[in-house]
């Protein structure tokens, strides 16, 4: 038996802006169709490239026991069909040897298909640090949104997004460690304030050998409070650039300051004003 419910109240909650989106991801059981397990491929976008072992082989256990609760959600990919959302499932259930798979099939674009599958991860929490990480900015560049407006949607903080986001500057072998789960993210948010990617890294594998919890490692790296907000301004600088599509400078004195931006010409002055008087009615 399927149970007939979607991918989630968080999941269509949170898309509740898009209609095509919430579309999709409602299930519908009377396209519900039994998929040869053969024909059907991963999604190239899915955000989750490391399936943990011990996990696939409770949930193939579980599958052999009462079979596929939810139906997994494809799309058609040229003679084959592609996973929007369920890859574990399609996994589990080929591991134990399943011909065939309950699924649903939508026809969407590779946009939306990309999102749900990103989105899906998300909510659920099934990805590392580093899959979050590149989850979140890949949703801003296809998507063209700002780390507020993905906030608002996710339903998260401004801060939190970019501060997760921030953590792809680490040095890539301290990425790995994180996408390894050998650091916790609180370690790699500071490990930042180490600018040296040689030191970076030696710090990070004293941490795993040491087995240093988070208070230590910020005294050891000796993260200064300026250093934190300094971070966090350019991010924002970063962001308000990104917005207005100029250059911006933030040019602070003691607990004040002021923010120039750049215009080239006065029809674009013309149009960062016009942008800003927008937003501010």
């Amino acid at each position: 038996m399927v149970k007939k419910n979607g991918l989630g109240r968080g999941i269509g909650n949170f898309l509740s802006s898009s209609e095509k989106i919430r579309e999709v991801i409602e299930e519908d059981s009377s396209k519900l169709m039994e998929i040869d397990i053969n024909e059907i491929v991963p999604n190239e976008d899915q955000p989750r490239k490391n399936f943990d072992k011990d996990e696939l082989y409770d949930l193939s256990q579980s599958i052999e026991k009462y079979g596929i609760i939810q139906p997994l959600l494809l799309k058609r990919k040229n003679d084959k069909y592609e996973i929007i959302a369920g890859e574990r499932r399609f996994r589990a259930a080929k591991e134990i040897g399943f011909k065939k798979v309950p699924a649903i099939v939508k026809d969407v674009s590779d946009d939306i298909s990309s999102r749900i599958a990103i989105i899906e991860n998300i909510q659920r929490k099934d990805l590392n640090p580093v899959e979050e990480a590149m989850s979140y900015k890949h949703l801003l560049d296809s998507q063209d949104l700002t780390q507020k407006e993905l906030a608002d949607e996710l339903g998260k903080s401004r801060q939190y997004i970019g501060n997760t986001i921030r953590l792809l500057k680490l040095d890539p072998r301290v990425l790995k460690l994180l996408e390894e789960e050998k650091l916790s993210t609180s370690h790699g948010k500071n490990l930042l304030s180490i600018k040296d990617g040689d030191k970076q890294y030696k710090e990070a594998m004293k941490i795993i050998k040491n087995s240093l919890p988070v208070n230590d490692n910020k005294k050891t790296s000796k993260r200064k409070k300026q250093e934190v907000e300094d971070i966090f301004m350019e991010d924002i600088r970063s962001e308000i650039e990104r917005t207005l599509g100029t250059r911006v400078c933030f040019k602070k004195k003691g607990k004040v300051g002021k923010i120039e931006i750049d215009y080239y010409g006065e029809e674009d002055l013309s149009r960062i004003v016009d942008f800003l008087l927008q937003r501010a009615l």
